[in-house]
């Protein structure tokens, strides 16, 4: 998502107190059981953190990433990148999670979708398999937002934190952080679920699958043991295409794109808008790091998402013990308000602790990304308290 939000050009807390230069951090454990059943070896994630963590490692904040993203957060890693981490407007001194107060940290998931990024360490389906010595393919388990969650949970108790102050984040993030919150009550104390739901319904399902088709038609592809002869970049660049249109709302996609007022297309039914041509381009970017395996992992843990992970989400959010705070985008159409307002309604009804602020803007489901620092003040308010 950073290239998408680069070619957006769009400007960053300008005036702000910059992060010193971040360093992604390893972390590894020699086994991880997921939720499927099977026993992975060797598994490595990346981490960073910002912030310095008191004494009684009370004032952690836990970041959790989106679908196409990572554990880059915020700050740069030199002097010479050209932006930071995607939540830096956010992220930082004095800003809404003031790294002056609270030591913040993120993790990379499992099956990171930019596993060809070199700031990007994840074990995942282009990592090779202690066994045979070969990358996974489709070997690899399939894998749940309960096991992103529970990675980070063993990094956590390795630095020896026993409960954070709050975990925070934005889309496929929100999921983490929500399901952090029923998993683990008694450690976290405050959860915000940025852009987010409490569960899939059947219309998010079948819209996340169109993300997965092309990379199955395409014939590179060979049923996922394709990482000797090359990525499926056909149906890789289409699946980054279906992301960013899905993410975007009509006000803020038709600003960037030119609009359709070619000549060719009325005449030859073979010729194609520039609209499509440069929207295909900034996805040729962004997928020029990923790897088309990883996207249909993080598709199915998506799909899959159920706060609690098993049985009903009413007894599951029941089991949240932490303050909650639920920040949907009000134009966003890929995990519309709806699903985020029902999750808020009904721990209300539950006696729980919980508000709720809605984003806005012209940008949808990105909204949540490039305009939180919007809502910063509500935010920090519910850190703060």
């Amino acid at each position: 998502m950073r290239y998408w939000i680069l070619a957006l050009g769009l400007c960053w807390a300008l005036g702000a107190q910059a992060l010193p230069l971040v360093e992604k951090q390893r972390f590894a454990l020699d086994s991880f059981t997921t939720q499927s059943g099977t026993t992975l070896k060797e598994v490595a994630v990346g981490w960073e953190a910002y912030g310095t963590l008191n004494a009684d490692k009370s004032n952690a904040i836990l970041i959790t990433h989106f679908f196409s993203g990572s554990s880059h957060a915020a700050g740069k890693y030199s002097d010479q990148d050209p932006l930071p981490g995607y939540w830096d407007a956010i992220i930082g001194p004095g800003k809404a999670i003031d790294t002056d107060k609270y030591y913040v940290l993120s993790v990379d998931t499992l099956a990171n979708a930019n596993a060809f990024d070199p700031h990007v360490i994840t074990t995942g389906p282009a990592s090779l398999n202690p066994a045979t010595g070969k990358p996974y393919g489709l070997d690899f388990p399939v894998v749940s937002i309960r096991d992103f969650v529970n990675v980070q949970k063993a990094l956590l108790d390795k630095l020896g934190i026993n409960k954070l102050h709050a975990v925070v984040g934005a889309s496929m993030g929100s999921f983490q952080a929500l399901d952090w919150a029923v998993a683990y009550p008694d450690k976290v104390e405050r959860m915000v679920s940025v852009i987010g739901a409490g569960q899939m319904d059947p219309w998010t399902v079948y819209g996340l699958e169109r993300w997965s088709d092309p990379i199955k038609a395409d014939p590179a592809w060979h049923n996922g043991h394709y990482y000797e002869q090359g990525q499926p970049k056909t149906g890789l660049t289409k699946a980054v295409a279906y992301i960013i249109y899905d993410a975007t709302y009509p006000d803020g996609f038709n600003s960037r794109y030119t609009p359709p007022t070619d000549a060719a297309p009325k005449s030859d039914i073979r010729a194609g808008y520039k609209s499509v041509d440069e929207l295909m381009g900034h996805a040729a970017i962004r997928a020029h790091f990923q790897d088309a395996n990883a996207i249909l992992y993080l598709v199915r843990a998506s799909q899959m998402f159920l706060a609690g992970y098993n049985g009903k989400l009413e007894d599951n959010l029941a089991k949240v013990s932490a303050k909650t705070l639920f920040m949907p985008a009000s134009h966003d159409r890929l995990l519309v308000p709806k699903m985020a307002r029902s999750t808020y309604e009904t721990l209300k009804k539950l006696g729980k602790d919980s508000q709720y602020q809605e984003i806005d803007g012209v940008w949808g489901h990105l909204d949540g990304l490039v305009n939180i620092q919007s809502q910063g003040q509500v935010l920090k308010d519910f850190l703060d308290k």
